[in-house]
């Protein structure tokens, strides 16, 4: 079916089905919820110094971990305030510079590692009451909502979530 469905000039290389197969794993699990809903649950439990760690195996997931990430690493105010309150500080460290991929030698010894990215950051203050509450209510809300696998923060255009 997905052959007859996706011209040959626009397939990836390998089998066509693949990504179809994946996409349907992805929704069937709830991964992308279970992946939202314990980002920030994750957070909240952190202490001072402790460090979330996420490898993430397609782009769904890394744009998700990038964005939750981001938002602990960036001062939240406009770029014309004169002087960032104390809860619009970053409360994360980066401990990776961007993605970081699997080297040549490491998909040599494991194909499997050629799509992985690992992403990491480091509590480095309280987190502000505000992000609290809003992860609180993101955890919430997704736990709530129907078997929909769509990802409020990773989507929300121009928002924090």
């Amino acid at each position: 079916l997905v052959d007859n469905v996706i011209p040959r000039f626009h397939r990836a290389p390998g089998n066509p089905a693949k990504r179809v197969f994946q996409a349907l794993r992805i929704e069937v699990n709830g991964e992308l919820d279970k992946l939202a809903r314990t980002l920030p649950k994750l957070a909240l439990r952190l202490n001072q110094g402790g460090r979330i760690v996420v490898e993430s195996y397609h782009s769904l997931e890394d744009i998700a971990v990038k964005r939750f990430m981001n938002n602990g690493l960036e001062v939240d105010v406009p770029a014309n305030m004169p002087i960032v309150p104390a809860d619009a500080q970053p409360f994360f460290k980066a401990l990776t510079r961007g993605a970081v991929k699997a080297s040549k030698e490491e998909i040599a010894n494991n194909t499997r590692s050629s799509s992985v990215r690992l992403r990491a950051v480091e509590l480095i203050r309280d987190i502000p009451e505000r992000w609290i509450k809003e992860f609180e209510s993101i955890s919430r809300g997704i736990e709530e909502s129907s078997n929909s696998s769509t990802i409020r923060f990773a989507h929300k255009k121009g928002g924090r979530f």
